[in-house]
């Protein structure tokens, strides 16, 4: 994979900021439960305690 290491850092973040949203969408719509989700952010991104305390999950 080539490029500006810089860009490559964009990109993923944007994709986790995606990934996020999504993952908040479904807890709030009710089809996926909030430890499932609370695990799978923890895998997703180092800023999931964050995440977390903002939505009053913990």
């Amino acid at each position: 994979m080539a490029g500006i290491e810089r860009v490559r850092e964009i990109r993923r973040l944007r994709a986790r900021r995606k990934k996020t949203a999504k993952l908040i969408a479904r807890v709030k719509a009710g089809s996926m439960n909030k430890d499932e989700a609370i695990r799978k952010l923890r895998r997703l991104t180092p800023g999931a305690d964050v995440v977390i305390a903002r939505e009053g999950w913990a």
